[in-house]
């Protein structure tokens, strides 16, 4: 059962916080395509990381952003989600959806024929 209920904290802080990058009048993260991938709130609730991924705009940038705005965040968060501790935030960067892309690259790449049906036993 404590698994479930994590597993319901974690996908509530995602949704919560995917929300409140959205009221962020930082100009750095209003203009980039920041999306929250994932969240991963620790069992006692004193520290979450926060998974995010950039698609456009400077990545050092997004992310001096959200260190500065951790405590807006965690007030709005509290706010939101009833909680007895509201966790400290820690964002981390998410690079899988760019290796996803790599990697479909490279496939796409490879000249790989197609396999013909084998009547000939």
């Amino acid at each position: 059962m404590a698994k479930y209920r994590q597993n319901r904290i974690n996908d509530a802080v995602k949704e919560e916080m995917a929300q409140i990058l959205r009221d962020v009048k930082d100009p750095r993260i209003a203009e980039a395509l920041v999306s929250i991938t994932a969240a991963d709130v620790s069992a006692d609730l004193k520290f979450a990381k926060i998974f995010y991924s950039v698609y456009g705009g400077d990545q050092t940038e997004i992310a001096k952003a959200l260190k500065n705005a951790q405590g807006f965040f965690r007030s709005e968060l509290a706010k939101r989600i009833n909680l007895r501790i509201t966790p400290m935030l820690t964002f981390v960067y998410d690079s899988s959806a760019e290796y996803g892309a790599n990697i479909s690259k490279i496939l796409k790449g490879l000249d790989i024929k197609p396999l013909e049906d084998e009547e000939n036993d």
